[in-house]
């Protein structure tokens, strides 16, 4: 079954990494694809190069501020002939490092765009999609919600908040014939890993592997997806692990200090982004 031509499909935070790619595979079967991002500049060139491809459009978002949220939605659905088939939350952001070194302002960031962006674009494309009886929520979350790591506290908050609401959601929305799914990527060969270590067990993966399962899960619905399939295993396992054999899996994975020792400089540019990741960036530079 074909739940890609011939949809409006749109996607926050698609500019850059595992929206773009998203984007362009969507385009590619047939969708009419709809891209928020807050960087207007970033956002206006990725359209550019994405008309290329199919029908597209896009619009300044800060998944932050509802009123911003409910714009973008609005213009989608004009762009969509009036209504959005599926939604895509994928805008977020990752701060990293030691825990009793974050400010607020990193804390309220990774928050207000990891749980509360998804909870408002949930909140504001629904109640469409419950009253045509049909539609499609994709929310990105990570394998972080499902194995802890050190330097990631905040941001495994966040992705545990994001695994738990959308299988919640999953099942209240079951009824009215809406599907939701999240999507668990491990690391992702984007900004988001940019000065940390590569290496270990767990390899990354790249933002076409992402798009793919997207592609998967909106042709065959279901409510968990992990990338790759067998990660989620590896996943399940760790939950049920006591403490010390959990650090002594995340030891042997190269996983227990990859986000307390990285690159600084290199990350440097990507951690003041995501540290006050909330208002739109004007093409002149100004939130």
């Amino acid at each position: 079954m074909d739940n890609i031509r011939g949809r409006t499909i749109a996607i926050t935070g698609a500019a850059r990494g595992i929206g773009y790619a998203t984007a362009k595979e969507l385009l590619r079967r047939g969708a009419r694809v709809v891209i928020g991002d807050r960087d207007v500049a970033l956002q206006e060139s990725a359209v550019v190069e994405l008309t290329k491809l199919g029908q597209v459009s896009g619009y300044p978002l800060d998944v932050t501020d509802r009123e911003s949220f409910a714009t973008f939605l609005d213009k989608a659905r004009t762009d969509g002939g009036g209504h959005i088939d599926v939604l895509i939350n994928n805008a977020g952001v990752m701060p990293v490092g030691p825990f009793l070194d974050e400010t607020e302002q990193s804390i309220r960031s990774s928050l207000e765009v990891n749980v509360y962006g998804v909870l408002t674009g949930c909140q504001l494309a629904l109640p469409d999609m419950v009253k045509r009886r049909r539609g499609h929520v994709i929310n990105i979350a990570s394998l972080s919600g499902l194995i802890p790591l050190p330097g990631q506290v905040v941001y495994v908050g966040a992705k545990y908040a994001v695994v738990g609401l959308s299988t919640a959601l999953a099942d209240e929305m079951a009824p009215y014939g809406v599907n939701v799914s999240v999507i668990m990527p491990p690391f992702t060969n984007t900004e988001l890993i940019s000065g940390t270590k590569s290496g270990g067990a767990i390899k990354p993966v790249e933002p076409e592997d992402i798009a793919a399962a997207i592609v998967k899960t909106l042709n065959k619905p279901k409510t968990h997806v992990s990338v790759p399939p067998a990660l989620r295993f590896t996943a399940q396992a760790a939950q049920m692990l006591p403490p010390k054999a959990r650090r002594a899996m995340n030891k042997a994975l190269g996983l227990d200090n990859v986000f307390l020792e990285f690159d600084k400089a290199k990350r440097k540019a990507y951690e003041d982004r995501a540290r006050a990741a909330q208002g739109v960036i004007e093409s002149g530079g100004s939130t």
